[in-house]
């Protein structure tokens, strides 16, 4: 247990953290002990994962997906130093250390504005290179990440005072703006041009604080959205009554354009190491929610490999880590699951998605006068169910090998009829 000394961390379904606005993931490491060698009071964490954020740092229990609740963490605000690791004979056949000086209020919860000190020691038991974490775990500490909401905008003003005196500077006439007479023949040629490569500088410096700040937008909007998504998440749960069809075709739509944005802080090989696969997967699991939701609780694989690639921007991400990542849902307590159906085509589903409703669906689209006539095609089953041809004709199939279905081949593809021959009894089949 985190006790009552750390920071509350809240964990997804999938038992990743929940992580602030323009927070971003940078180092992951494994059976890592947490405690204070010179504070009993401090909580004593064994074997848990250690994540080193740009805003804190996460300790989460290997049971954090199924326990809950018992994950805690460290503001980068509250270190007030980090020791540097000292070389003896004796730390080389120890486990690797990471000390560092956490702040403690007169309550003893770890804060920035604490009154007194701890020295807090970070166990490397596991694998993972504890040197890269330490220094990683510097850097953070000195770009200080968590202000810079706090330090916004202060680059309006000076881009007006470029634009004021660029303005003066190209203006015409004997004169200059000072009241001094302007230089005139070769002298005043490379006045001008001086002048103007002056000029050329300052709009380029104009251009760099434009993209800077559309940048920062940028990640404003990426938060934004993070924020909004969450929020369909909930009042999809919580609200599934009561809503016309005006409300759920908006709800589409902005969760079409959520989906375009972006992951904050995708897992990278660079930042998890040996956990890349294990963390990909929670993060998988937490993604496909909102287009599980949309297709009806079933989702073609590659569908999720494109989705899941354009939200991850630059960070993209291999067939065979998505096939592994989807494999491991089976470890994790999540409500996803992978299936391959008998043609080979792989899928992703939500545990509550049921076949047999399918099937009746099915059942009585087949019942219809015009398809006891002429059968259905995938396409027909498609807008049926509201999900793509591909996807429509394996449910097709589906149908075929449970004795619902059976199928006529001809050159203008498969057509399915209802299987009248699961009403004849097969002790009287040859009378």
């Amino acid at each position: 247990m985190a006790g009552n000394c750390l920071a509350p961390v809240k964990l997804t379904g999938s038992g990743r953290p929940v992580l602030e606005p323009n927070e971003i993931e940078c180092f992951f490491l494994s059976g890592v002990d947490l405690l204070s060698e010179d504070d009993p009071s401090f909580p004593h964490l064994k074997s848990g994962l250690l994540i080193l954020t740009t805003h804190r740092l996460l300790w989460l229990p290997d049971s954090a997906a199924s326990a809950g609740g018992t994950a805690g963490a460290i503001p980068l605000a509250a270190v007030s130093h980090i020791f540097s690791p000292k070389m003896s004979l004796r730390k080389v056949f120890a486990s690797p250390r990471v000390r560092f000086q956490v702040s403690l209020s007169p309550e003893g919860r770890v804060s920035a504005a604490g009154s007194r000190s701890v020295v807090a020691t970070a166990v490397v038991r596991g694998k993972g290179d504890c040197d890269a974490f330490l220094a990683k775990f510097m850097e953070n500490c000195r770009a200080r990440a968590w202000q810079e909401a706090e330090s916004g905008s202060s680059s309006g003003s000076n881009s007006a005072v470029m634009a004021a005196t660029a303005t003066a500077s190209s203006s015409g006439g004997i004169y200059s703006s000072d009241g001094t007479v302007r230089m005139v023949g070769v002298s005043g040629i490379l006045r001008k041009e001086q002048e103007m490569w002056e000029s050329t500088d300052r709009s380029l410096q104009e251009a760099f604080q434009d993209l800077n700040a559309l940048m920062s937008k940028a990640k404003e909007m990426v938060m934004l959205a993070e924020k909004m998504r969450l929020k369909l998440l909930s009042g999809s749960n919580s609200q599934t009554n009561a809503t016309n069809d005006e409300e759920m075709g908006s709800k589409e739509e902005m969760q079409d354009w959520l989906l375009s944005v972006g992951i904050i802080s995708p897992v990278t090989k660079e930042s998890a190491g040996a956990l890349y696969h294990q963390q990909l997967s929670r993060q998988l699991a937490d993604f496909v929610k909102v287009p599980l939701e949309k297709a009806g609780g079933i989702i073609n694989l590659i569908d999720i490999y494109c989705l899941f690639n354009r939200a991850r921007g630059t960070e993209l991400i291999s067939p065979d880590d998505l096939l592994q990542a989807c494999s491991l849902w089976e470890k994790f307590d999540v409500q996803v699951v992978l299936r391959k159906f008998d043609s080979g085509v792989m899928v992703i589903q939500t545990k509550s998605h049921s076949d047999e409703e399918v099937f009746n669906k099915v059942k009585m689209l087949v019942l219809k006068p015009d398809a006891l006539r002429a059968g259905i095609s995938a396409s027909d089953a498609a807008r049926t169910l509201g999900v793509a041809p591909a996807m429509a004709k394996e449910h097709l199939l589906s149908a075929e090998s449970k004795g619902l279905l059976c199928r006529d081949i001809s050159p203008d593809g498969f057509r399915f009829y209802i299987n009248l021959f699961v009403e004849i009894d097969r002790d009287y089949m040859y009378l």
